[in-house]
């Protein structure tokens, strides 16, 4: 489908049927609409348990608790997992300021490691060299879909006795070596907020496949209580972070098409690599054999050096877009965000310094983001997409 001025016109995002309208008016007629308590229809199938247990099982985990958003599932996974105040948590610098805001909300420290250049992924031998005694947990964070190396954190989380936590809010469907993502560390975590590939507008999920963190995690997303408790016993001091019925009831409709949707884009990304391959002046990341499936909330590349020296990228995400091409200059590098440097100070009294050149690099310069409605397009939205970046590169050539 295009447009009158010949354009692709893109799927829009997020897309919903009948099948959410359903159960939308299930929840609306079953006076169950909040994340506790019951319905007044002795037959209503609550909507929030159906989803953590369907959802995790697609995720290969055995536990599923949901939560208001993504941010809170990463600061819950942390608390579940004992990290405390002043403990540090190591992550990478190219993520979501979500990422390091979920420590500081409670006083952990964030600690950046740089990422590789050819995955933009968080380096685990950098992240070796960053452990201390006030280590406590590694967040790997699966940037646009792609797992990081979760053989190699693993074993340093093992080695060094602390906590790997996924940050898979980009990953929803990527597989390691043929396992969900989110199963493999000791947490995972999800994000639904609108953009993301599987959306309730907001909302959040942690998976686990230890009971004990899972039933921890839901006690601090539940005010302290105890799973199978009475209503007012409260063991640990918690918080109110339920999903409501309506969200669940969204995201169940929503997961009626996510197989289908991780297929297309997982295609169309394998023909927009093979057309790409080939332009002068950009790069595509590596891809890892162990990444069974991609999630591809995103499909990046990067300017090489030789460009982006001439480039704003800025400009160039602006000429793509001009060309119908939904794109974006994505994240730079937060490590040296005021608003985090700041607070880090006021926890810990020091002013810190992480030293994080190619993320900072990459962030600022090369990085280009294609977002993930142009993979639910046709296979003629790819070519037009892969066409316009290449017009676009040989503009500065």
């Amino acid at each position: 489908m295009k447009r009158l001025d010949g354009k692709p016109c893109y799927p829009t995002w997020p897309s919903s049927g009948a099948l959410e309208s359903t159960y939308l008016n299930e929840v609306l007629n079953s006076g169950k609409w909040g994340g506790s308590g019951g319905s007044y229809l002795p037959d209503y199938k609550h909507k929030i348990p159906e989803f953590e247990e369907k959802f995790a099982r697609f995720q290969d985990a055995d536990h599923g608790v949901t939560v208001v958003n993504g941010t809170l599932a990463i600061t819950v996974a942390l608390q579940a997992a004992g990290v405390k105040p002043l403990d540090e948590v190591i992550m990478p610098p190219y993520t979501f300021i979500a990422t390091a805001t979920s420590a500081l909300l409670f006083g952990a420290i964030p600690v950046f490691v740089d990422v590789e250049e050819d995955t933009l992924l968080i380096d685990p031998e950098k992240v070796e060299q960053a452990i201390t005694p006030k280590t406590k947990a590694i967040v790997a964070v699966h940037i646009g879909g792609t797992p990081a190396d979760l053989d190699r954190l693993k074993e340093i989380a093992e080695k060094n006795d602390l906590v790997l936590i996924e940050d898979a809010a980009q990953a929803v469907g990527a597989e390691w070596k043929g396992q969900g993502v989110g199963a493999i560390g000791d947490l995972g975590t999800f994000s639904f907020q609108s953009s993301k590939n599987l959306t309730s507008g907001e909302g959040g999920i942690i998976l686990s496949n230890n009971k004990k963190l899972a039933d921890k995690a839901w006690s601090l997303a539940n005010v302290g209580r105890v799973r199978d408790g009475s209503w007012y016993q409260h063991e640990e001091i918690g918080w109110n972070l339920r999903m409501t019925e309506f969200q669940a009831a969204i995201l169940l409709g929503q997961m009626s098409r996510l197989e289908n949707q991780i297929e297309l884009r997982n295609r169309n990304a394998k023909l927009f690599t093979e057309l790409l391959s080939s332009v002068e002046g950009i790069q595509l990341f590596k891809e890892d054999s162990r990444v069974t499936r991609n999630g591809y909330h995103l499909f990046m590349f990067y300017l090489d050096k030789a460009l982006s020296d001439r480039v704003d990228k800025s400009q160039f995400v602006k000429m793509l877009s001009e060309q119908g091409v939904p794109s974006s200059t994505g994240y730079t590098a937060i490590n040296k965000y005021d608003s985090i440097i700041r607070s880090i100070k006021e926890w810990t009294g020091k002013e810190p310094d992480f030293h994080c050149p190619i993320a900072e690099q990459m962030g600022d310069r090369q990085v280009v983001w294609i977002t993930h409605t142009v993979l639910l397009g046709d296979e003629k939205g790819i070519v037009y997409a892969a066409e316009a970046i290449k017009n676009v590169v040989q503009s500065y050539l």
